[in-house]
């Protein structure tokens, strides 16, 4: 593994009940690097990140840099009607849970009225609650954050505001951030390389070389609409 890099993975194999979900997977992220995971629904994208994690069997080799601290916010998360926990008591659930540190991981995604800490869960809207898993993300100061599907179940204007808040984070701090998008447009804005996943990675690269039409249109079927992205 070169110096810069803070994971390498190579040929990853998963099987879950018999069913290979991931083939001979390899690809490498680099320390401070964005990289997007894109593919359809079932293509391994979640089972990918659990296994990164060190929750499924797999084989092949998984190599992170040694020291990390990696956190992770996984999609399909209850919404926060079913949450019946204040704020406070929802970061109590941490181990090493402390005010101050709590404040400044909620300040950092906008939710900066320490009065939030008191209010139910349940009370806020959709998109302060995906910022308050962003903060839950961000306790601890980890420096690999792993984003699954963030904007699940948010409106395309709270879409909007995450994916803002995550540029203005990375931008502030050395993250390396992993995330599960399927929306091209934030792949383009946010992402320094791409994976494109079905099972066996389709293509990777850079967004502009990666998101071809032609890769596109095996990665999701030939009924797609491609448009040219202007890369700034």
């Amino acid at each position: 593994m070169n110096n810069n890099s803070i994971l390498k993975v190579e040929n990853l194999n998963v099987k879950l009940n018999g069913e290979k979900i991931i083939e001979d997977l390899s690809f490498e992220v680099k320390e401070g690097e964005t990289l997007a995971i894109l593919g359809p629904n079932g293509a391994g994208k979640t089972v990918l990140f659990r296994t990164l994690l060190g929750f499924l069997p797999f084989e092949g080799e998984i190599q992170w840099k040694l020291g990390l601290k990696i956190s992770y916010v996984p999609a399909g998360l209850p919404s926060s009607k079913d949450i019946p926990l204040t704020v406070k008591e929802f970061f109590d659930l941490k181990k090493s849970s402390q005010k101050e540190a709590v404040i400044e991981a909620l300040s950092a995604v906008g939710l900066k009225n320490p009065e939030v800490l008191g209010k139910q869960v349940s009370f806020l809207s959709t998109g302060q609650f995906q910022r308050l898993l962003v903060a839950w993300g961000l306790y601890d100061n980890p420096q690999v954050l792993l984003f699954d599907e963030p904007t699940a179940g948010v409106d395309i204007r709270g879409q909007e505001s995450i994916y803002s808040l995550l540029d203005k984070l990375r931008k502030a701090k050395p993250f390396t951030i992993l995330l599960v998008t399927h929306d091209l447009s934030i792949i383009y804005k946010l992402a320094d390389r791409v994976v494109c996943l079905n099972k066996k990675a389709l293509c990777q690269g850079s967004p502009v070389e990666a998101l071809t039409p032609q890769h596109l249109s095996q990665l999701y079927g030939g009924g797609i609409k491609f448009y040219q992205h202007k890369h700034d």
